[in-house]
């Protein structure tokens, strides 16, 4: 596994009241189309925070991340500039530390992380959601397919990963084999907290 455990800035008291909703899932599950659709239904509400993250991979029109170099990361990591970073597929990960602000003043921050991260987070932060979107096996490989983001490695590879533990740690999942449209509706319902637990 080409994944390592996310560290927490920090981590003297857990960070509320806000809520921290972590959204995991295997390579080509969609999850970045479900979060720009619901960053989008959320836009006029500002009690909801979709920070950008820290990658040091550029920046495509699939995932709006904060590009660094290596040593660019690694500088800012040892400045204490993230809240929570780890490493994945070769890249480096990272959180900004204003998401502890958003939190602190009663936001909901909305944040694709490794599963890898959710331990940590968890201890971390007060009110944790962990959603986990999945798709079938042979629409994750078409979409890996059609995503053609080599620097991540094999798609055989991504593909053998094991996410059984990352299912068992989700409050929610959502099985993202319909309409996106759909399944960004319940991305949201549980980011506004309304009745996902039903």
């Amino acid at each position: 596994m080409s994944e390592t455990t996310a560290t927490v800035q920090g981590k003297a008291a857990a960070i509320g009241p806000g809520r921290l909703v972590l959204v995991v899932g295997p390579s080509g599950a969609g999850k970045d189309t479900l979060l720009r659709l619901a960053q989008a239904a959320c836009a006029d509400d500002h009690d909801i925070v979709f920070p950008r993250r820290v990658v040091t991979r550029a920046a495509s029109a699939d995932e709006d991340n904060i590009a660094m170099s290596p040593d660019e990361f690694a500088r800012a990591r040892e400045h204490g500039d993230f809240a929570v970073h780890w490493d994945a597929h070769g890249h480096s990960y990272a959180l900004p530390l204003e998401i502890n602000d958003d939190i602190r003043a009663g936001r909901a921050v909305v944040v694709n992380v490794s599963r890898t991260a959710i331990s940590a987070l968890r201890q971390a932060y007060a009110n944790v959601v962990v959603v986990a979107i999945t798709a079938p096996p042979d629409l994750l490989a078409r979409r890996l397919a059609a995503r053609a983001r080599n620097s991540d490695g094999s798609i055989a590879d991504r593909l053998a990963r094991n996410v059984d533990d990352m299912a068992a740690q989700a409050d929610v999942t959502i099985f993202n084999a319909g309409s996106a449209d759909d399944h960004s509706r319940q991305l949201v319902r549980v980011i506004r907290n309304e009745g996902w637990r039903e």
